[in-house]
């Protein structure tokens, strides 16, 4: 059977209507978030700690989320950049020390440590696109503070592995699960393997009220810590007063903490997040299944495929060339989304996931490079730093996976793989 003409060659596309935008959780948004808005507000009580009628969202929140994951303790802040700073002071992150992060990760992370006057150190990937254990082996030195594991792009990298390189090195583990939410290995949730964790539930994560972010722990003095930090600069007691006495506890506060209306719209799409995940995870699967019949289509390693979140779907190539030409035929073919989302895309394209892409990293701009704890400590951040993400970047295209594809939706996307792969390779 003659191969059909593709579209980026004067055939007709698949499809012509864009795919829906990202955006997990607001495609599951309804009346329900509405109410528990307006709940509060009717309350007149927005603020945490006081108000006329004060419901105690945030500490239900709290509650909620801390059994979700079967960890401890939990704080929620007003951002997963705010969680970052949290848990890396709580974390006792400061000037003369480092911390490794990875090259496929978000410029908040960087941001936070520079902050807090520490040096962050880059760490190569593996096909997990997350952190590659034996890279994490080879940036620890005796100034190493802690690592950042980072779940990159829905699913969980591996964190077992980065676990037993840092404690045998003595080094603290923060997980970032910003866009894992949701996520787990063998059953056990991601944010709970490490000393702390931060989750981010601003507009594109599996669960969100436009922006917000929690800061968990099992520790009581890492969590009483972290919540001295995102408020005033000191703990609470069980009365809600200010502990001024503890000199391990003392901060200049930076205030983040969560409002009562984002936290009631939280533990609404908390409860929904499993059926957010179901979604995304069966859409993905059902394309990965299909581009299995194209052996020369590299596919993301998954750790556990039944605890992928399933929000992104990454496919590699031999070189460069050819991930140019299958993502610029796809696109042809009507696989993208509207001019506000970024769908489909060759990862280079990917802004500030990729390190080499951050200015303010590769020029080390900020205080932390002028202080003279930190002298000797200076880093490439130049593109080449980590050449395993620098070829994976370039070999890759990255397309998200909306919570709310139809069968259609996914009927296209498959059928335009076949179609472009068949002819491309």
């Amino acid at each position: 059977m003659a191969l059909e003409r593709l579209a980026i060659d004067g055939g007709a596309p698949v499809r012509t209507a864009p795919l829906p935008l990202e955006f997990p959780g607001v495609h599951y948004m309804d009346e329900r978030e509405i109410e528990a808005a307006a709940r509060v507000l009717r309350a007149g009580s927005p603020f945490r700690y006081y108000g006329k009628d004060l419901q105690r969202e945030v500490e239900a929140f709290e509650d909620d989320f801390k059994r979700f994951l079967g960890i401890d303790y939990s704080v929620a802040v007003s951002s997963g950049t705010g969680a970052l700073h949290t848990a890396l002071a709580a974390l006792g992150v400061g000037p003369g020390q480092e911390v490794v992060v990875p090259a496929y990760f978000w410029v908040s992370i960087a941001a936070a440590v520079v902050n807090l006057g520490a040096i962050p150190v880059l760490a190569d990937i593996d096909s997990t696109f997350c952190l590659d254990p034996a890279e994490v082996e080879r940036r620890i030195t005796p100034r190493t503070r802690a690592v950042v594991m980072v779940h990159m792009s829905g699913a969980p990298g591996n964190v077992k592995a980065v676990r037993e390189v840092v404690r045998r090195h003595g080094v603290l583990l923060l997980e970032d699960c910003a866009q894992c939410a949701g996520g787990s290995i063998a059953g056990q949730k991601v944010g709970t393997f490490g000393d702390m964790a931060i989750f981010s539930f601003q507009m594109n994560k599996n669960l969100t009220a436009g922006e917000g972010g929690c800061v968990v722990t099992s520790d009581r003095r890492l969590y009483r810590r972290a919540f001295a930090f995102q408020d005033l600069g000191y703990p609470r007691d069980e009365n809600g007063r200010l502990v001024t006495s503890e000199p391990d506890m003392r901060f200049w506060g930076m205030g983040y903490r969560l409002d009562e209306i984002r936290a009631a719209i939280l533990r609404v799409q908390l409860e929904k997040l499993p059926r957010t995940i179901c979604a995304m995870r069966r859409s993905k699967y059902r394309v990965r299944q299909a581009l299995a019949a194209f052996p020369a289509v590299q596919l993301r390693t998954i750790q556990d495929p039944e605890g992928d979140t399933g929000c992104f779907l990454i496919t590699t190539y031999a070189d460069p060339a050819t991930a140019r030409k299958v993502n610029q035929a796809l696109r042809a073919e009507g696989i993208v989304t509207s001019p506000q989302g970024v769908s489909n895309v060759v990862m280079t394209e990917w802004g500030l996931h990729l390190y080499y892409n951050n200015a303010s990293l590769v020029n080390r701009t900020g205080l932390a490079w002028q202080l003279q704890e930190n002298a000797g400590l200076e880093r490439d951040y130049n593109k080449g730093a980590c050449p395993a993400a620098d070829s994976l970047f370039e070999r890759s295209i990255l397309l998200p996976i909306p919570s709310c594809l139809s069968e259609a939706d996914e009927d296209d996307i498959i059928r335009a793989f076949q179609k472009v792969l068949g002819a491309l390779l």
